[in-house]
């Protein structure tokens, strides 16, 4: 098999190939060919590497499973978006009493409810004659109020 031998002088650069003569560029060659690239003339565009078109794809991936794991998180967080509620019934308080047992007082028009939670299932455990003061609902706090009691919070 030939050899060839590459010769870089400042923009132009030769590869020469020790036994086969020069053919023009474009004809198809049985065997090796010399090719001359000119000053100034475009050189062969690169393959374009596979490294950065697989870094854009794992960007791409975590930015849509970043994006799918915090609406989750809203939709948790944010009070109306989990569906639709029946304003007749409320749920006026809770008490845990264990990792899966747990106490609720519920309000279903006039009557107040106490019903008892669990592994079991749920329970009415007992209906109240004399409803329970329903506290005022506090208007939410405004975001920049939060944010600024949660650092004074820290800085103490």
């Amino acid at each position: 098999m030939p050899t060839a031998s590459v010769t870089a002088i400042g923009h132009e650069a030769v590869a020469a190939q020790t036994t086969a003569a020069a053919q023009p560029i474009g004809r198809p060659a049985t065997d090796r060919t010399a090719q001359v690239v000119q000053p100034g003339a475009a050189l062969p565009a690169a393959a374009p590497s596979s490294a950065g078109s697989i870094g854009g794809a794992v960007l791409a991936l975590v930015l849509v499973v970043g994006l799918i794991v915090a609406l989750g998180w809203f939709a948790r967080r944010m009070p109306g978006i989990g569906g639709a509620s029946n304003p007749a019934l409320k749920v006026l308080g809770s008490l845990s009493l264990g990792p899966r047992e747990r106490v609720v007082v519920v309000a279903v028009g006039d009557t107040q409810l106490l019903v008892g939670t669990g592994a079991t299932g749920t329970r009415v455990l007992h209906t109240l004659e004399t409803p329970l003061p329903v506290p005022e609902a506090k208007p939410t706090p405004v975001f920049a109020q939060v944010l600024a009691q949660q650092f004074g919070k820290k800085k103490s």
